[in-house]
């Protein structure tokens, strides 16, 4: 059984059935959209709705004095920490690929799932496994 972080993007419709899945196989899963403290997760959106629209300015300063953020970050990081394992679900934006290249630097197990139609990365290769299917990434958890 294996401690996972997935890390992913609101945007990745196959997140939900993932962690459905590690679940049901076993596994111990932190779900950003679902954090264990029972606060919902993060979005840009509670701190403004016109958030896309931030000047760089208006971003750094949000992002270090928003309590709303603050909480966000720390829910991510305890869980990164708490996590013998990092999957990283494509498609997916900067924040999964900064999380897993925490993992990466830390020395903790990566695992990349990837499909058809997705960019290569070259530094991909910092992960422990590349896998192209949820069967593969079950079979490179089990012990």
């Amino acid at each position: 059984m294996a401690r996972i972080y997935a890390a992913s993007s609101w945007r990745n419709e196959h997140q939900p059935f993932i962690v459905e899945t590690l679940r049901n196989e076993g596994h111990l899963v932190y779900d950003f959209r679902n954090p264990f403290n029972g606060v919902p997760g993060f979005a840009w959106s509670e701190i403004d709705p016109e958030w896309q629209g931030w000047s760089a300015q208006r971003y750094r300063q949000l992002l270090t004095t928003s309590p709303i953020a603050a909480q966000g970050f720390l829910n991510d990081l305890r869980a990164m920490q708490w996590a013998d394992t990092c999957l990283l679900i494509l498609p997916c934006g900067r924040s999964a690929h900064l999380e897993a290249g925490w993992f990466c630097g830390q020395g903790k197990r990566c695992i990349i799932l990837t499909r058809d139609g997705e960019e290569p990365e070259l530094m991909a290769l910092l992960a422990t496994d590349i896998c192209i299917s949820m069967p593969e990434v079950l079979m490179v958890l089990r012990p």
